[in-house]
């Protein structure tokens, strides 16, 4: 799987300061941000394994930093529910089990539901062809087999239509359970017994048709079923044994 995080060592800095508490605070954000993004991927990409430690100093290597910026990002992957923070025994990589996973996508697919449904009474032409757009965006990536590309214009797609819902609390409450699913949301499409990534792409052609005719209803159903599919991926991809783990005896 690709990830953004090098096999050796390039240290982030940010440029050099040409004066002024608040163009150091803008480099001190972005760098903050670089981050922050760049571990959510190596942990979302499955780098990590589930329930496993996870290790502060390669990490500090790989990322050329400090641990004092490396906590400040897992405090927010935390807060995400992508790990854990273990009182004075560092993180580990949040662990779902089936029924966790079961609840969770079922709450994920029911405000998804809703937010194509009030995204069809609200959303403007102008967001309608941005969506097209990053879906075509998301077909090359397909095309490629890049699932990193596909995966971060995908999540960009479902933002958006939550977005065009322009309802904040729907949105506050999808940011929430989307971090804590993402890992898992990602290794679904890698499922074995099916064809789950070709199966995604299809359902994402009728979520774009349905939003283009603005039909709320269609979309709505489309959108529940989508994240139930992706639903049992997930838990098929969790149950099915690994190509690297040993053969049972």
């Amino acid at each position: 799987m690709k990830s953004t995080i090098p096999d050796t060592g390039v240290p982030i800095t940010p440029p050099t300061a040409n004066g002024g508490d608040r163009q150091e605070n803008r480099h001190e954000a972005s760098l903050h941000g670089e981050i922050l993004l760049r571990l959510r991927d190596y942990v979302v990409e499955g780098n990590i394994p589930e329930g496993a430690r996870v290790p502060e100093r390669q990490l500090c290597e790989m990322l050329g930093i400090s641990r004092t910026p490396l906590r400040e990002a897992l405090k927010v992957l935390a807060a995400e529910g992508l790990i854990e923070l273990l009182p004075n025994r560092g993180a580990r990589v949040r662990q779902l089990s089936q029924r966790d996973l079961e609840e969770l996508f079922d709450v994920m697919a029911g405000l998804e539901s809703l937010a194509g449904r009030l995204a069809c009474e609200a959303i403007t032409d102008a967001e309608i062809t941005a969506i097209e757009q990053l879906h075509y965006e998301m077909y090359g990536h397909y095309l490629h087999r890049d699932m990193h590309g596909y995966f971060q214009t995908n999540q960009r797609i479902h933002e958006s239509i939550v977005a065009a819902a322009r309802n904040e609390t729907l949105k506050t409450a999808y940011a929430n359970f989307a971090g804590r699913i993402r890992r898992v949301r990602y290794s679904a499409n890698f499922a074995r017994k099916r064809q789950r990534w070709a199966e995604a792409m299809r359902e994402h052609e009728a979520i774009l048709d349905a939003l283009r005719r603005r039909a709320a209803s269609e979309l709505s159903d489309i959108l529940f079923q989508h994240l139930r599919n992706k639903r049992t991926a997930a838990i098929e991809h969790l149950t099915e044994p690994q190509e690297d783990a040993p053969a049972s005896p």
